[in-house]
């Protein structure tokens, strides 16, 4: 695997604007790259889980699930900053396994410490993407309440917010597979594979079937 030469400076592009994002993801820079681009994704989701939260409380129509709807609101911020933090975050795991790969390989000493640097940096670059998953697949629970507590005048937000973390929660493990294949610890993989495929599988189902509901909903 060989890549362009990567910038060391430390930039936030959770911090650019939405059309100055989507220019340096259009370009060749290796960052960001499919995984900044699952947690912007992601976050878009998960916000629209708080949106559907913030008009909903106080109406007395759903009173009866005010306690519910604080909580989701309160839940979904935590998960809003988190992951919108690891859109750097991911950009940040990424340096060193792009520097990993350049390292000499020469004689039998360096073979092995690149083999070995390659590994730990695969990991880093795997951690990011992994918590993708989990954190939408959180919020996809989030929406999956909000079909049957969430204003009905917000539900088709409900069903673009389960796609958008369907999105990114399948981004996220196809950012974990690129890297994971490389990674010799069958322990690690063992580890990753049994939490997140599971996790995965059902996330995608429960937002195939919130999607399903409110189409059904609004027709």
């Amino acid at each position: 695997m060989e890549f362009d030469a990567v910038s060391t400076e430390q930039v936030s592009y959770s911090a650019k604007k939405c059309t100055e994002f989507v220019e340096v993801l259009y370009s060749k820079n290796a960052v960001p790259g499919g995984g900044g681009a699952a947690a912007l994704v992601g976050a878009v989701g998960i916000a629209l889980a708080g949106m559907v939260g913030n008009l909903t409380t106080g109406k007395k129509k759903y009173a009866a699930f005010e306690e519910d709807i604080q909580r989701i609101l309160k839940e979904s911020h935590v998960l809003q900053d988190r992951i919108l933090a690891m859109i750097d975050e991911d950009a940040e795991n990424f340096l060193p396994l792009a520097k990993a790969y350049g390292l000499p390989k020469e004689t039998a000493e360096e073979k092995a410490y690149k083999e070995k640097t390659l590994e730990e940096c695969t990991k880093v670059a795997c951690s990011v993407p992994i918590e993708i998953v989990e954190v939408c697949y959180k919020a996809v629970l989030l929406h999956e309440e909000l079909v049957g507590k969430g204003s009905a005048m917000a539900i088709s937000d409900v069903a673009c917010g389960v796609q958008c973390l369907r999105a990114a929660m399948i981004s996220g493990w196809v950012n974990v597979l690129i890297n994971i294949k490389t990674i010799k610890d069958t322990d690690y993989i063992a580890d990753v594979e049994n939490r997140i495929k599971p996790m995965l599988k059902d996330g995608v189902e429960i937002c195939d079937r919130v999607y399903a509901e409110v189409e059904k909903q609004l027709s």
